[in-house]
C-alpha cells in the first residue's frame, strides 16, 4: 500500500493493530492415539480474539479419556458460537461503515473544513446533524499511543492549510466502530504494519516537510479510494472469518466422530479385558483340576505296583509249594491230586491276575499318554497366555505414552493461553 492510500483511509488506523497466527489442529484420530503423536492443543483453528472479550481459562483435562473428550467437544462448540457472533458483528460493522462513508461523501468537505478552521484550540468537532459516528480528529496531542503518528500528520496538514486559502481537507475517523485487535490478515496484507508505516511517514514529514501533492491525496477521498480500500479489507476479513467458522465446524464434526470411535474402542477394550479375565480364571481352575487328577493317577499307579509285587511274592510261594509237592512223592495220591487241582487253580488265578495286570498296565499307559497330551495342551495354552500378557503390557505402555502426550499437550495449551493473555494485557496497556 502506498502513502496516498493511507492518508484518506483513516479508518484503517485501528483495524489492524495485531495479528493472531492460527494453526490448524490435527484431528484426534485413533491412529494418532496409537502412535502417541504429540500436537499443540492450545492453537485452535480459526480462533481470534476481539478487544474486551476475556479469554477463558484452559480446560482442565481429567484423568479418564471420556470426560476429557467431552470437555474438548464443549470447548469447540463454545468457540464455534463465539466465531459466529464475531462474524455477525463484523458484518454489521462493515454495513455501518459503508453506510457512514456514503453519508460522509454525500456532504461537502468545505463545510467540515470551515468548521475546523474556525476553532482555535483544535478541539474535537461534535457529531454531524445526521451522523453520530464520524468525528474530526483532534489537532492537539493525543493521549493514546496508537493514534500518535496520525495526529502528527494532521498537525502538519493543519499548518499547511493556514498558508493556503483553498485545497484544504480534514481526515475523518470512525470513533464508535470497534475494530478487532486480533484478526486474520489476508495474504496481500501479511507483511503490512501500520505502526511502521506511520513512523516512516512521520520521519519523512519531519525531514522533507509536507509534500506539494498532499492536496491531491486528500482530494482523492472524493474518488472513493479510501472507501474502496476499506471495503475490500472488510470483505476479505469477513471471508476469512467465514472460512475459519467453516473450519471450526468441520473440526467439531471430526471431533464428535473421533469421540464416538474412542468410546467404542474403550468399550471393546473393556469387553476384551473381561473376556481375558474370565478365560484366565477358567484356565487356572482347569490347571488345578488336572493337577489333582495327576496326583490321583500317581497314587493309583503306586497302589497297583504294590499289588503286583505282592502277587509276585505269592507266585514264588506257590512255586516253592509245587516243588515241594513234586519232590515229596511219599504223600498220598489224594493229596497229590488235591495239590494238582490246587496248582491248576492257582495257575488259572495266576493267568487271570496276569491278564488283569496287563489290562491295568495298558490302561495306565493310556492314561499316562492322555495326561501327557493334556500337559502339552496346557503348556501351549500357557504360552498363548504369556503372549497375550505381553501384548497387553505393550498396550499399557502405549496408553502411558498417550497419557504423557496428553499431559504435555495440556501444559502447552496452558502456556499458550498465558502468552495470549500477556499479549492482550500489553495491548490494553498500549491503548
Amino acid at each position: 500500500m502506498s502513502n496516498s492510500h493511507l492518508a484518506p483511509g483513516a479508518v484503517l488506523s485501528g483495524a489492524t493493530k495485531g495479528r493472531t497466527h492460527c494453526e490448524n489442529l490435527p484431528p484426534l484420530s485413533a491412529q494418532n492415539l496409537e502412535m502417541g503423536r504429540p500436537r499443540r492443543a492450545g492453537s485452535l483453528p480459526g480462533r481470534s480474539s476481539v478487544p474486551g472479550t476475556p479469554l477463558r481459562p484452559p480446560v482442565q483435562q481429567p484423568a479418564t479419556p471420556g470426560p476429557d473428550l467431552l470437555a474438548l467437544e464443549e470447548e469447540y462448540k463454545r468457540l464455534n458460537a463465539e466465531l459466529q457472533a464475531k462474524t455477525a458483528d463484523v458484518v454489521r460493522q462493515a454495513k455501518e461503515i459503508i453506510r457512514d462513508r456514503q453519508e460522509v461523501r454525500s456532504r461537502p468537505l468545505s463545510t467540515q473544513v470551515k468548521s475546523c478552521d474556525d476553532k482555535d484550540d483544535y478541539s474535537l468537532r461534535g457529531p454531524l446533524p445526521s451522523e453520530g459516528i464520524v468525528h474530526l480528529h483532534s489537532e492537539t496531542k493525543p493521549k493514546t499511543k496508537n493514534i500518535d503518528p496520525v495526529s502528527k500528520v494532521q498537525n502538519k496538514l493543519h499548518s499547511a492549510n493556514k498558508g493556503r486559502k483553498t485545497n484544504s481537507s480534514v481526515k475523518l475517523k470512525y470513533s464508535d466502530v470497534q475494530t478487532a485487535n486480533d484478526v486474520v490478515i489476508p495474504e496481500d496484507f501479511s507483511d503490512f504494519s501500520l505502526a511502521e508505516t506511520f513512523s516512516k511517514i512521520e520521519g519523512q514529514l519531519e525531514e522533507e516537510g509536507l509534500p506539494e501533492y498532499i492536496d491531491d491525496i486528500f482530494s482523492g477521498a472524493s474518488n472513493n479510494i479510501g472507501a474502496e480500500a476499506q471495503l475490500r479489507f472488510l470483505k476479505a476479513k469477513v471471508h476469512v472469518m467465514q472460512e475459519e467458522l467453516d473450519n471450526v465446524a468441520c473440526e467439531c464434526n471430526k471431533k464428535e466422530d473421533e469421540i464416538q470411535n474412542l468410546k467404542l474402542q474403550v468399550k471393546n477394550f473393556e469387553e476384551d479385558f473381561m473376556k481375558q479375565q474370565r478365560t484366565i480364571h477358567m484356565q487356572q481352575s482347569q490347571v488345578e483340576k488336572y493337577k489333582t487328577l495327576f496326583e490321583e493317577a500317581n497314587k493309583k499307579c503306586d497302589g497297583l505296583q504294590q499289588q503286583l509285587s505282592s502277587v509276585e511274592r505269592e507266585l514264588e510261594d506257590k512255586g516253592r509249594l509245587q516243588k515241594q509237592a513234586a519232590s515229596s512223592q511219599s504223600a498220598t495220591e489224594v493229596r497229590l491230586n488235591r495239590a494238582l487241582e490246587e496248582a491248576e487253580k492257582y495257575k488259572l488265578e495266576l493267568n487271570k491276575l496276569r491278564q488283569n495286570n496287563k489290562d491295568i498296565t495298558n490302561e495306565d499307559h493310556k492314561k499316562i499318554e492322555v495326561l501327557k497330551s493334556e500337559n502339552k495342551k496346557l503348556e501351549k495354552q500357557k504360552g498363548e497366555l504369556i503372549i497375550g500378557f505381553k501384548k497387553q503390557l505393550k498396550l499399557i505402555d502405549v496408553l502411558k505414552r498417550q497419557k504423557m502426550h496428553f499431559e504435555a499437550a495440556k501444559m502447552l495449551s496452558f502456556t499458550e493461553e498465558e502468552f495470549m493473555k500477556a499479549l492482550e494485557w500489553n495491548g490494553e496497556i498500549n491503548k
